[in-house]
């Protein structure tokens, strides 16, 4: 009786053991740490990179790609170029981010300018006095004439002194007139070098471009005689 008692004590305490063995992998898997990443998603719910993978121990990290803009090449429109030009000055050659040549056409404007200007105030200046001493309406011809000097006193006498007034306001209309239209041929000419930059922007020049001046011999024939002369010839 007392050894059957043994037997079942030893049998409940065998069935204790054998459980608390096999509930040990459930107590250490519960302490393992999974660390899942997320799925990142783009605005139309797409998937861009699949990051579930699960991470015993250890953090991943996920640099995202670099988005790179492919900017369209830049390619100016020879009619906009030419508008530009034409409104303003330098405008053409600004669109077409040919800056080195703004200080030329600005100064060659300036210059321009100033010659319109003085020559025409010059002008306007003999050409009152030389009304003035025609029509006798005003005295602003003594200007003209040393101090204390009178009309009569100048050199040929008073035909002489409108005739010399007349020249100068001749001179100066004519150069006035002369630097208005050189100011006009700049204008255009801003305009065409506009055009012309616009349209050879992609111009591709070749670097084999050369120029090759070679003697060369012309055989007489029944029309002409031998001559002797130099040849061009453009490689590109």
């Amino acid at each position: 009786m007392r050894r059957g008692s043994i037997i079942c004590l030893l049998c409940i305490l065998g069935g204790i053991f054998l459980s608390l063995g096999a509930q040990e992998p459930l107590v250490r898997d519960s302490s393992r740490v999974e660390t899942v990443q997320p799925v990142l998603m783009d605005e139309k719910n797409r998937i861009i990179l699949d990051t579930i993978s699960p991470v015993v121990g250890e953090k991943k990290i996920v640099l995202a790609d670099s988005i790179i803009f492919n900017k369209p090449e830049f390619k100016p429109d020879s009619k906009k170029a030419v508008i530009y030009s034409a409104i303003f000055p330098g405008l053409g050659q600004i669109y077409n981010r040919k800056y080195w040549k703004l200080p030329i056409i600005y100064g060659g404007v300036l210059g321009l300018t100033y010659a319109i200007t003085w020559n025409g105030r010059v002008y306007g200046d003999y050409k009152q006095a030389y009304s003035d001493l025609v029509l006798g309406t005003g005295t602003s011809y003594t200007n003209y004439l040393r101090v204390g000097m009178a009309v009569d006193d100048y050199p040929g006498g008073r035909d002489s002194f409108a005739s010399a007034l007349k020249r100068k306001k001749d001179f100066y209309r004519r150069n006035r007139d002369l630097a208005i239209i050189v100011a006009v041929g700049v204008y255009a000419l801003c305009m065409l070098d506009a055009y012309v930059d616009a349209e050879l922007h992609d111009f591709d020049m070749s670097p084999d471009l050369s120029l090759r001046v070679v003697p060369a011999v012309w055989m007489p024939t029944s029309y002409s005689k031998m001559a002797v002369g130099l040849q061009c010839s453009i490689n590109f």
